[in-house]
């Protein structure tokens, strides 16, 4: 029996691009706070109201928009403008109206594997923000399965695994983030491909794994189908 029947693909910054989007909008928000503190200021403000609202609002855009309000009214000493609030709001609804940049190699890459593996899009985030850029990216019809998840943890993927394929022991998973991507699943048991993004949020940081015999690093996902082919 082959190896592998399940791989599982994270979605942000591994099919499409997703964090540049935010840093144009931190710096948007750096500058308008700027009569208020230095950049690196401002911008660890807002990363320790990200951080803390987690576990309220969970990943995605919508929370960092609420952050960043948060993050204004504590920087300017609850003296931020109504029309300053107003016009985070409207950067908040452009992130989630910005049109889907597949990475390269994606659209390829799934083509070639889809039929011969089971292949489950796993994410974590806002669900309507996750549903739309699936169904923009045109991939959604690649995917057996999709899983729109809270958090990603060992438990995570263990369950998904489990429920779309032969157990994590049987599967892969494939993703930019060391942390929410590739720890947690090794973890669980499975392989884990890292395909390293040019920018990662600083609370996705982790050390790489040393001496994990399932791990595995990518430049792109142009090298997945023969890395896979490889394991089995």
């Amino acid at each position: 029996m082959a190896a592998l029947t399940t791989i599982g693909f994270d979605a942000d910054d591994t099919l499409w691009q997703n964090e540049q989007f935010f840093r144009l909008t931190e710096d948007r928000f750096v500058s308008l706070l700027g009569a208020h503190g230095e950049a690196a200021e401002i911008s660890g403000r807002l990363l320790e109201a990200e951080r803390r609202n987690l576990a309220f609002y969970g990943f995605g855009i919508k929370g960092f928009a609420l952050s960043m309000i948060e993050s204004a009214i504590e920087i300017t000493g609850g003296r931020v403008s109504t029309s300053a609030i107003a016009e985070i709001l409207g950067w908040g609804r452009e992130m989630l109206d910005h049109p889907v940049e597949t990475l390269p190699h994606v659209r390829e890459t799934l083509e070639t594997l889809a039929g011969d593996y089971k292949l489950v899009l796993i994410t974590k985030g806002d669900l309507f923000d996750q549903e739309r850029k699936l169904a923009a990216s045109g991939l959604g019809e690649l995917f057996d399965a999709v899983e729109i998840v809270s958090d990603k943890n060992a438990a995570t993927y263990e369950r998904i695994f489990a429920r779309h394929g032969d157990g994590a022991n049987r599967a892969m998973m494939v993703g930019n983030s060391l942390k929410s991507d590739i720890l947690p699943a090794l973890a669980a048991g499975a392989w884990a491909v890292h395909v390293p993004h040019e920018l990662t949020w600083a609370l996705e940081h982790a050390e790489e794994p040393v001496g994990e015999g399932r791990y595995r690093k990518l430049v792109d996902l142009g090298g997945l189908d023969e890395l896979v082919r490889e394991i089995g």
